[in-house]
């Protein structure tokens, strides 16, 4: 009787609605960049869970990183994404992570972005 009893319990609660994030890629490698090229970047997801996905907050690892993330839910089955801008005037190695917190199974997903801005060439 009980087994029966926690059965219920476990199939209800695995039932229950949930949104998952699902990334399209985690790392965003930008190779070798100089100032003069286009820094902008996006990580695209889609929501594949069963309940709206709502972003709370989107953060860089430094001021390097300018991003715009989407403010409304994301219902199940539909993508959007998030946009960064590393700023290229700082020259040298790429390594830093966007932490995204939303309301998914996963609540803080940790996204990469690497690369290394080079010299511009003087002419």
């Amino acid at each position: 009787m009980l087994l029966i009893f926690l059965g219920i319990i476990f199939n209800s609660y695995s039932q229950e609605k949930q949104p998952i994030i699902t990334f399209e890629q985690e790392i965003i490698d930008y190779g070798k960049i100089t100032s003069k090229e286009n820094a902008r970047r996006v990580f695209k997801f889609k929501n594949t869970g069963n309940a709206p996905l709502i972003i709370h907050k989107v953060k860089g690892s430094c001021g390097c990183v300018v991003l715009d993330y989407p403010k409304k839910p994301i219902m199940p089955n539909e993508s959007s994404q998030i946009e960064i801008i590393y700023n290229v005037l700082k020259k040298g190695k790429i390594s830093r992570t966007v932490t995204v917190n939303s309301n998914a199974t996963e609540p803080v997903k940790i996204l990469k972005i690497k690369g290394r801005v080079l010299k511009d060439k003087k002419h």
